[in-house]
């Protein structure tokens, strides 16, 4: 009887189906079928004998990988700068939903809102073009500004010690807009008569904000908190590989490019395969573990 309830319910609502397929299909073809070249990282690959026919090492791969000064180097960089980006960037987009959340003017907004989404659907090759120029130690915009204050030109692209705070800031600018998105859905989920109590409580707008809308939307942040360090381990190769040069690679270099020039330009497939299976179990247990910690805080949670 289950089983034809399911079946009649699956059929009554064939067309929200017919719609989720290509999702479906995509997934399944684009990341679980593809799961399998996982085994690469205890093979040692080689393209003449393909996956299957390649020789089995176990982990001698994870083993050279640990030993490698280079490995922890830039394990160190990306942790350190995702760090860097959940700390000043994960509470920028909340902190803009909310303060345009506070401005009634519609024309103002609505502009306003505009502006910060359009670097969202910017990449980063066009991004990294528009920063290289307005940081350009030749005629920089920016160096411009630090001359006419008597200032010395400043070399943003080529100093280590600048780079880290360089990608936070360009990953604010891209990403902050389209986080203002899901605020600004939970926040007009808020009902009205908790906003009309508050004042009637003499709540100003600051109050109705902290005890209102904050504790409202509690659930939306403490999921994207925990998606955020789902993704700790992931360096953003885009922006990275867009940006950096030789002479920030100290501080730099992270593991998504470190492994670009293993497996693709020095060609250590299995390697390669080793790093990228490692940092996926990292994130797994970051993920987990946040996931925990928030249950048990404020009993939200992503499953």
């Amino acid at each position: 009887m289950k089983e034809q309830s399911a079946m009649k319910l699956a059929w009554k609502n064939r067309a929200l189906y017919v719609l989720l397929a290509p999702a479906i299909v995509f997934y399944v073809v684009f990341c679980y079928i593809p799961m399998y070249g996982i085994t690469i990282a205890f093979k040692d690959f080689m393209l003449s004998k393909g996956v299957l026919a390649s020789p089995w090492v176990g982990f001698d791969h994870f083993q050279t990988l640990f030993a490698l000064d280079k490995f922890w180097s830039v394990f160190y960089n990306t942790f350190y700068i995702n760090l860097l980006k959940i700390v000043w960037g994960f509470p920028a987009p909340l902190i803009l939903a909310l303060l345009l959340n506070e401005v009634r003017r519609m024309v103002f907004k609505r502009t306003v809102q505009t502006i910060i989404y359009l670097p969202y659907f910017i990449s980063w090759v066009t991004i990294a073009g528009i920063v290289t120029a307005f940081l350009s130690v030749e005629d920089g915009l920016v160096n411009k500004i630090i001359l006419s204050f008597g200032g010395e030109k400043v070399n943003f692209l080529m100093r280590s010690d600048l780079f880290r705070p360089l990608l936070v800031v360009t990953s604010i600018w891209k990403e902050a807009g389209w986080g203002t998105i899901i605020y600004f859905a939970a926040i007009s989920s808020v009902p009205p008569e908790l906003y009309e109590a508050a004042k009637i409580d003499g709540a100003n707008r600051w109050k109705q904000m902290l005890h209102v809308t904050l504790p409202w939307i509690a659930p939306t942040i403490s999921i994207l908190l925990i998606l955020n360090f789902g993704s700790m381990m992931t360096g953003g190769f885009d922006q990275v590989f867009n940006l950096y040069n030789l002479a920030v690679y100290e501080t730099g270099d992270v593991i998504d490019t470190y492994m670009y020039r293993t497996g693709l330009v020095e060609g250590k497939f299995s390697l390669a395969a080793a790093v990228g299976l490692l940092l996926n179990v990292i994130n797994f247990i970051l993920l987990v573990t946040v996931d925990r910690i928030s249950k048990k805080i404020n009993g939200t949670g992503i499953y």
